[in-house]
């Protein structure tokens, strides 16, 4: 797979402009990115500017938090559906998992999968925010996860304290095995950085930094 593959090119700043969503979409078609992640507010022009591509729209959902009801987040998600979104990204309550509430989080899962049923296509990732967690925290939500047949687990929203680290990584590779993909998001900025979660079986990079990266990928070809 090319490193284009693994990339969701990203921009979920409050300030973003239509312009810079027409750039970000013009980079990932020419770049051949696996996705655009944007906020659900630009889904709808996402997915207008690419439909000749094959690039597909990704979403956030009870972002950056996640700590909106399900019920909010079921509905943000049947909007985004909706408006053309094939991958979403959602943020889990991360006060039930300090709190040990793991059925909670479970039945929002649950409850994300029902629309899934709805719309095989639909990819959808779990945002655990693993600066906040344990790494009994870390592993006890991937193991959901797996149980409940999840696309992705993802490291994180770019909105924490920190991001993906390969510590996490490596504990929610060895939960979900071959089961549960893994994203790694929040703080990727370089070829380097991309190479490295790769290394360790990332299926995905979230990054605003996606031309950055294939431009280094580029340039070690050269020599």
């Amino acid at each position: 797979m090319s490193i284009s593959s693994y990339i969701d090119h990203t921009l979920l700043k409050a300030d973003a402009t239509k312009e810079q969503i027409e750039e970000l979409c013009k980079e990932a078609a020419e770049n051949r990115f696996a996705t655009v992640c944007v906020n659900p507010h630009y889904v709808a022009y996402c997915k207008e500017l690419l439909k000749d591509t094959e690039v597909k729209v990704c979403t956030v959902v009870g972002f950056p938090l996640g700590a909106n009801k399900t019920a909010v987040k079921v509905f943000e998600m049947e909007q985004a559906v909706q408006d053309g979104a094939t991958e979403i990204d959602y943020v889990i309550n991360v006060s039930d998992v300090k709190n040990g509430d793991y059925q909670a989080i479970k039945e929002e899962m649950n409850h994300f999968l029902k629309m899934k049923s709805k719309h095989p296509e639909l990819i959808i990732k779990v945002i655990l925010e693993v600066c906040y967690l344990t790494d009994s925290e870390i592993s006890k939500v991937s193991m959901i996860a797996r149980e409940c047949n999840i696309d992705y687990v993802k490291t994180s929203t770019g909105f924490g304290s920190g991001g993906a680290t390969e510590k996490a990584v490596q504990i929610m590779k060895d939960v979900s095995g071959e089961t549960v993909k893994v994203k790694a998001s929040g703080g990727i900025r370089t070829i380097e950085d991309a190479e490295k979660f790769i290394a360790l079986g990332v299926s995905r990079i979230g990054t605003s930094n996606g031309v950055t990266i294939v431009k280094g990928k580029a340039a070690l070809n050269e020599y």
